[in-house]
């Protein structure tokens, strides 16, 4: 693995040669997963650990609130990384590692969507959300970095950003909300 010097240029450099390996079709399909759901009038819930979880949160900001404005629809989506209270209560009283994977057994029906985002792929408390996921026949989602992990190969589908610099990772996987945003509301790039 190669680094180059930090500076703005390079940074922008780093981002286009990893542009030109990703790989389209996973986003158009893991665009088109999302669009199912909602358009079943599935609720979509996200999850992540650290920055991935400010990006879960993220998600559901924009998609709630900008598909709704675009749409008229009710977008039924949730971020489990929102309410401290559960997370400390479930990390306090039972283990961090169900922090999540405890949320879904409250909310989540047989046919709704986790997304579920890891730079690594392999935190323990997202691969617990996702195996519970699968188990009950809800779909899952992975939005991963670095050579997916455990958890690229556990989810049903996969966007995988091919890089191990955490931070390119990160600004691809908000990206990809913005497009599902853009997608679901019919919006046009305004240049």
């Amino acid at each position: 693995m190669e680094s180059i010097e930090f500076t703005i240029q390079n940074y922008f450099f780093s981002h286009s040669l990893l542009f030109s390996k990703l790989n389209i079709n996973e986003f158009e399909m893991g665009i088109n997963i999302i669009r199912s759901a909602f358009e079943r009038g599935k609720k979509i819930i996200t999850c992540g650990n650290g920055g991935s979880a400010s990006t879960a949160s993220h998600y559901i900001t924009d998609w709630n609130k900008m598909v709704n404005l675009a749409t008229g629809k009710k977008f039924r989506g949730i971020s489990l990384c929102d309410n401290i209270g559960l997370i400390t209560a479930y990390g306090n009283d039972i283990s961090y590692d169900e922090v999540f994977a405890g949320q879904l057994k409250a909310i989540m029906d047989e046919g709704d969507l986790l997304v579920a985002i890891s730079g690594s792929g392999n935190s323990s408390n997202i691969l617990k959300a996702v195996e519970y996921a699968n188990s009950i026949g809800g779909n899952t989602l992975a939005i991963v970095g670095y050579d997916g992990g455990k958890l690229k190969e556990l989810s049903k589908n996969a966007v995988w950003v091919e890089s191990f610099d955490m931070q390119l990772c990160e600004d691809v996987h908000l990206m990809f909300g913005h497009m599902v945003m853009k997608t679901l509301c019919g919006s046009s790039i305004k240049q």
